[in-house]
């Protein structure tokens, strides 16, 4: 009985959810969470590029093991009421030559730094898993590590917010990649928000990628 968990885990990397089950996974248990998950799910801009072709949608933190939830920073610590409210909603085209990403969340008032400002180190560990998972699909093995991460901050971001980041991959050489992107506040339609925060990336898949779990799998 000791060992099940383990097994569980082990096999949740093997055989991960597909995008679509993702997608199913999450339940919201408060009203909170209900309110800001019908909010994100029916946006404007999130029933465009549902009918966009080419992109496919999930919540990439449920192809997380449960038992490693609790050991992960953004798929289990920060995720709650007050904070990251409701798992991220991410649309990506994954088939492309320069995959691109768009991902929905809401910061609460526990991610703060200063009273009523969302912690600038949240949003730079948002942009580092965001532009990291827009170039995913473009590297022979679907994985990377940072290698380096430019972030420039335009407008405090305001507690207790909807924000969208957008990401994509400008350039792929062999285990390299570059990306670029931004978080902004989500807005009432489709269009551009406020842009709080830019970064641009590169990420490199090490040799020995073949043998990483992928927490985040594109499959």
């Amino acid at each position: 009985m000791a060992s099940a968990p383990a097994a569980e885990t082990i096999n949740g990397f093997v055989n991960p959810p597909t995008d679509a089950e993702t997608l199913t996974l999450y339940q919201p248990a408060t009203p909170s969470a209900i309110e800001v998950n019908d909010h994100i799910v029916n946006h404007p801009l999130a029933v465009h590029l549902r009918k966009r072709p080419g992109m496919t949608e999930s919540r990439p933190h449920l192809k997380i093991p449960p038992a490693m939830r609790p050991h992960n920073l953004t798929g289990g610590t920060l995720l709650g009421e007050g904070k990251i409210e409701v798992p991220p909603l991410t649309f990506q085209d994954t088939k492309a030559e320069l995959p691109e990403l768009v991902q929905f969340s809401y910061v609460g008032p526990a991610l703060c730094g200063h009273p009523g400002i969302i912690h600038g180190g949240l949003l730079a560990t948002m942009l580092d898993e965001g532009l990291a998972s827009a170039c995913f699909p473009a590297l022979p093995n679907k994985v990377g590590v940072t290698a380096s991460l430019k972030i420039d901050y335009r407008v405090p971001c305001p507690a207790d917010s909807y924000v969208v980041l957008k990401a994509q991959t400008t350039r792929v050489e062999g285990r390299k990649a570059w990306v670029k992107g931004w978080i902004e506040l989500l807005g009432e339609d489709d269009g551009e928000g406020t842009k709080l925060v830019e970064a641009e990336a590169l990420f490199i898949e090490p040799r020995s990628a073949k043998t990483m779990a992928r927490v985040y799998s594109t499959q």
